[in-house]
């Protein structure tokens, strides 16, 4: 494993790896036990700008590539990663502080975005559309849109680098990459090192880690990406999306959530305890489609609550190389005093802690808040840690209010005896995912994934990397003479 974090800590243009420019270090630290992992000198403006260059270049050639020589580089890549399992494994670890099971995770849904993007590089299609003009012939192609910029975030970054670039390639476009500082490999230059061994052409991918204090909106900004790929918070996504459309450019933006999931007076009490759990705490709460609130009908709730805390309270906490670890790191300090805060501000405005997590360095063990005033400016944001807030509602048409009363509109859950009930209550909730009898967090190949209202802007998945990573092109085509009125 060390060697990804010595051999893969630079810059990787142009299909060379070279050291950044920039005037100062990236460091990347094991959140964890504060290990130095790699230290990488940031890319400038004029390394964005070769990137780009370089992926325009490239493009024109793999656009006219063959589509069924274009799958063979995916195919490989697939392949490399089913070889190279236990170091990638052992890299998120180390650099996320991920638990060997959320490494699994992320591992097998990276697989299966790549099979999918296999099937991709043969998807797109043309049309002949009918003309009121005799002897006109409308032709629409589907083209790739040039060159994509994707950025990365933090929380699951080898699979969410690879969910945007592997289909952008596929479908004939250039990339730049540009992962999270506290990520730069697994969501960088080991996401190149793949493409790279599984011959992707030279150019064609590149990888810049640098920092907007280095680099500003050059990123965003550039001229030559059509199409800009980003994951992270709504605060930077609502600044991307501004950029962008100022510039003309394309965004599809996958932001921050503030899910529930929603007990109902006849659901299975033990398997919604499960789910609930496994919703709110895995990988640390840091994902997007964490449930943040747990809604139980008040007519269970005393039931649901002692054996939610229960089983929170058993959750093993600490080192993730253990495979009995559930709750490993946060991701740096600052978000572990901020999930302190948190609970802090929470408990300060009459919430009541049926469960306390520590803090210790970055590790913050798992806390369960309850009697939260209804008025609380926490009940409408976002918590990126393991910290539940527990509310009972009054029915379903109160639980359908209380999940509602947000500014996000991601993923969610509902738990019943009646599928249709859960189903129709799904229908009324205004997120762009939601699951009845499971848990908040799902992603797969062929779904469209995406959300509403300050989640985001577009899907991705499937039939909808067409919409975000392609452009339709109409010609037409006119058989004889056509007539003009002058």
């Amino acid at each position: 494993m060390s060697s990804y974090f010595t051999d893969l800590a630079q810059q990787y243009i142009d299909g060379e790896w070279r050291p950044g420019t920039g005037s100062w270090d990236i460091i990347d630290f094991n959140p964890y036990d504060g290990e130095k992992l790699a230290s990488i000198t940031i890319a400038t403006v004029d390394e964005v700008d070769e990137a780009y260059q370089a992926a325009a270049r490239a493009q024109k050639e793999w656009a006219d590539t063959n589509p069924y020589a274009r799958r063979g580089v995916f195919e490989k890549a697939l392949g490399l990663i089913k070889e190279r399992e236990q170091e990638i494994t052992d890299v998120i670890i180390a650099e996320l502080g991920g638990t060997r099971v959320k490494a699994g995770f992320e591992l097998h849904l990276a697989k299966e975005f790549l099979r999918e993007a296999i099937h991709l590089s043969l998807r797109p299609e043309g049309r002949i559309i009918p003309s009121p003009i005799d002897g006109k012939e409308n032709r629409v192609y589907r083209v790739p849109v040039g060159v994509v910029g994707v950025i990365s975030p933090f929380n699951f970054p080898f699979l969410l680098s690879i969910k945007s670039v592997a289909p952008a390639l596929a479908l004939g476009n250039g990339v730049v990459l540009k992962p999270h500082q506290n990520t730069p490999i697994t969501g960088g230059t080991l996401v190149a090192k793949i493409f790279e061994d599984a011959g992707l052409p030279k150019g064609l991918l590149n990888v810049v880690v640098t920092d907007i204090a280095e680099i500003g909106d050059a990123f965003i900004e550039h001229p030559i990406p059509k199409v800009i790929s980003f994951t992270g918070s709504d605060k930077v996504g609502r600044h991307v999306a501004t950029v962008t459309a100022s510039h003309f450019k394309r965004s599809v933006l996958e932001l921050g959530g503030n899910s529930a999931i929603v007990v109902l007076d006849d659901a299975d009490i033990d398997y919604a305890v499960d789910a609930a759990v496994f919703s709110r705490y895995v990988h640390q709460g840091q994902v997007c489609m964490a449930a943040n609130r747990v809604l139980v009908d008040r007519s269970i709730a005393d039931e649901f609550t002692e054996k939610f805390v229960a089983k929170v309270k058993s959750l093993k906490v600490g080192d993730p190389r253990d495979p009995e670890t559930v709750i490993g790191p946060v991701i740096n300090s600052s978000q572990a005093d901020a999930l302190a805060s948190t609970v802090e501000q929470a408990i300060a405005e009459g919430a009541t802690a049926l469960v306390r997590g520590e803090t210790t360095d970055n590790l913050v063990s798992p806390s369960v808040l309850t009697d939260i005033p209804a008025g609380s400016a926490l009940l409408h944001q976002e918590v990126f840690g393991p910290v539940a807030f527990l509310i009972p509602v009054d029915g379903e048409e109160d639980a359908v209010r209380v999940v509602n009363d947000t500014p996000y509109g991601l993923s969610g859950a509902v738990h019943t005896a009646n599928i249709e009930r859960g189903v129709n209550f799904a229908k009324r909730v205004d997120t762009g995912m939601f699951h009845v009898n499971d848990g908040t967090v799902h992603d797969e190949p062929i779904v469209p994934f995406g959300g509403e209202k300050s989640s985001g802007v577009g899907r991705l998945n499937g039939e909808t990397m067409l919409d975000a990573f392609t452009t339709l092109k109409w010609i037409s085509v006119q058989h004889g003479r056509s007539g003009f009125p002058f």
